[in-house]
């Protein structure tokens, strides 16, 4: 069997690390080397307790093999750019989906793109955010998950052969991506930015939990960086804040913006952007002081509305042009969570009134970024 050969020293410092100590404590029990990155006070010291060990454990190819029934086209269920996403079943009866990099891209890039994912998701956990089980680099790059049977939250919105998806279910999916998204900015290990939140990489779990998915264009901020600038940039049309797509600036607001999205999305049953190319947010953009204009008209009168008012007023906090005027997801779980609100407080100075919204109306005729390259078990567990 062969495996993949990294250009990289450290990756194979982590990978003959990862393989002593599963030898050291035995193949089963999940182990892997100490985060090499251990936090540190100021100073620069070495704070007293390190971080607990990642749980994910690496996976021989025959393992995955199996599983997938020899990647059999059957049980592939999503493709992107750079990856295909395969189901498979575990001997112990465990369903995982296996993101397998394809050939698509250079060998240097799928490294990249491979630690990018293993380096960020691989020290998260969080009741809604996907599950790392472990990777494989025997052949070639593998990462496996948990699999989310019930699919993304895009393919249950948008089934058009199914009944539309209940108020009662839309409401916990925001309140869920909410609490995800705010346990990646302040109280995971790293301090991350997902840069590509949408309804397809939110996958639902057996009872409708809500778990954020696919971290290939993620990145990690130190936490006395305010932000970072990155290039290309790189997204899905209908979902970049501003300062990103023509600056390439990221930080938390950059989620913050493409959750407010989602906000709109979830209420109103429409796509970020239409087969029209109208984008969502400029056909909401008037209806933003009243909900019962956004909500999804397949839902009649079966919606809570206070419910869709305070979303709606979060939505419109979040797409707000100017990063520094849209609330942290701190403050978008308390008012999610019943907290009062007070428009006052959250209104704009008259000095600084918002520009225009960055809208897509006519895609054909701007340049723009090209979406996310990396495939992701989101995008078709239907």
């Amino acid at each position: 069997m062969r495996p993949f050969l990294f250009r990289s020293r450290s990756v194979k410092r982590l990978f003959s690390a990862s393989t002593t100590a599963r030898r050291s404590k035995g193949e089963g029990d999940g182990a892997t080397e100490e985060n090499a990155s251990s936090p540190r006070h100021a100073d620069g010291s070495t704070l007293d307790k390190p971080p607990a060990k990642p749980n994910w454990r690496c996976f021989s190819y025959e393992e995955i093999r199996k599983a997938t029934n020899g990647f059999h086209q059957d049980n592939l269920v999503g493709r992107g750019g750079y990856a295909e996403v395969y189901k498979g079943v575990m001997d112990d009866g465990q369903a995982i989906a296996v993101k397998r990099l394809t050939s698509a891209s250079m060998e240097e890039q799928r490294e990249k793109e491979f630690l990018t994912e293993l380096g960020t998701i691989g020290h998260v956990h969080h009741p809604n955010v996907s599950s790392l089980l472990g990777c494989c680099i025997d052949r070639d790059l593998h990462l496996v998950f948990e699999f989310s049977s019930l699919g993304s939250v895009s393919s249950n919105l948008h089934d058009e052969t199914s009944p539309p998806m209940d108020w009662k279910l839309r409401h916990k999916i925001a309140v869920g991506t909410a609490r995800g998204l705010h346990y990646l900015h302040k109280e995971c290990q790293r301090r991350i930015i997902h840069r590509d939140i949408k309804s397809s990489n939110i996958l639902l779990t057996t009872n409708f939990e809500p778990q954020i998915s696919d971290f290939g264009l993620a990145k990690w901020l130190p936490s006395d960086w305010s932000h970072c600038a990155v290039a290309p940039i790189e997204g899905t049309f209908g979902c970049l804040a501003p300062e990103y797509f023509m600056h390439g600036i990221v930080d938390e607001k950059t989620d913050v913006f493409a959750f407010g999205v989602f906000l709109l999305e979830i209420i109103s049953g429409r796509k970020p952007v239409d087969g029209s190319h109208m984008s969502l947010l400029s056909w909401a953009k008037p209806h933003l002081n009243d909900g019962t204009m956004l909500v999804d008209p397949r839902l009649e009168d079966s919606y809570d509305l206070e419910q869709l008012e305070r979303l709606t007023f979060i939505a419109s906090l979040c797409v707000r042009a100017a990063a520094k005027w849209r609330p942290s997801m701190i403050e978008v779980l308390h008012l999610i969570e019943d907290g009062e609100i007070l428009p006052d407080e959250w209104k704009v100075p008259d000095e600084e009134e918002e520009v225009e919204f960055w809208g897509f109306d006519d895609l054909d005729e701007c340049d723009t970024p090209s979406s996310s390259s990396i495939g992701s078990p989101t995008q078709s567990f239907t």
